[in-house]
């Protein structure tokens, strides 16, 4: 009985945070928001119930417990994808969110992001970027995943290197905008992941923002 109130507790308190202020001081009550949050609590209850059936009442409350913290993790990273939707409408650049890991990728195509042969980044790409580190100082729970790619055309060595400093450049970029680089891992992944025709350019990277366990 106290893991079923332990349960509705906590569901009640997350659920009133959860049409409170966010990082970025706007707040939000829209029902959609609150789906994944909402989903999350239920899947808390059922939780506490079949563990305190099966093993006892301790690990009932736990269950309830980590069924909040991760419904609080899933409503902090759907805000964070709209905001970055937001942020990046237009600008050529696609994002996703993992309905599982909750993790946000961010695909950059080449068009907008270096020259052929080149890791410096194009002026017409910092507006985008500049946008970017707002939001990721904003919601400054996560850690961020940047992978570089490069084109299969030429030497295979040659390529891997240029695809670190394509992946360091944009993680150095963060970083001078206010990103603690704590936070930042910069990966060349060479021509992996090709897209299109293997002599197509592959000159993208792309951001993967990975989800917490827990948020405060």
């Amino acid at each position: 009985m106290r893991t079923k109130l332990l349960a509705a507790t906590l569901a009640s308190g997350v659920i009133l945070t959860g049409c409170a202020t966010t990082p970025t001081g706007t707040t939000t009550t829209g029902i959609t928001d609150n789906k994944a949050l909402i989903g999350g609590l239920l899947g808390a209850a059922a939780g506490a119930g079949v563990s305190k059936a099966t093993g006892g009442e301790r690990t009932g409350r736990d269950a309830a417990i980590g069924g909040v913290l991760g419904a609080g993790v899933g409503y902090y990273m759907q805000q964070q994808e709209a905001k970055l939707r937001a942020e990046t409408a237009g600008s050529g650049v696609t994002v996703t969110r993992d309905p599982v890991t909750n993790n946000i990728n961010l695909s950059i195509p080449e068009a907008i992001t270096f020259r052929v042969g080149d890791s410096t980044i194009l002026p017409n790409f910092y507006n985008t970027l500049d946008k970017v580190a707002t939001t990721l100082r904003d919601y400054n729970q996560t850690n961020i995943q940047v992978n570089g790619y490069a084109s299969v055309e030429g030497d295979a060595n040659r390529n891997q290197a240029l695809s670190q400093r394509r992946a360091s450049a944009v993680a150095n970029y963060l970083v001078n905008r206010g990103i603690s680089s704590n936070r930042i891992s910069a990966i060349g992944r060479g021509a992996t992941t090709q897209f299109g025709s293997s002599y197509e350019p592959n000159r993208r990277v792309e951001m993967i923002i990975l989800a917490p366990q827990s948020v405060n």
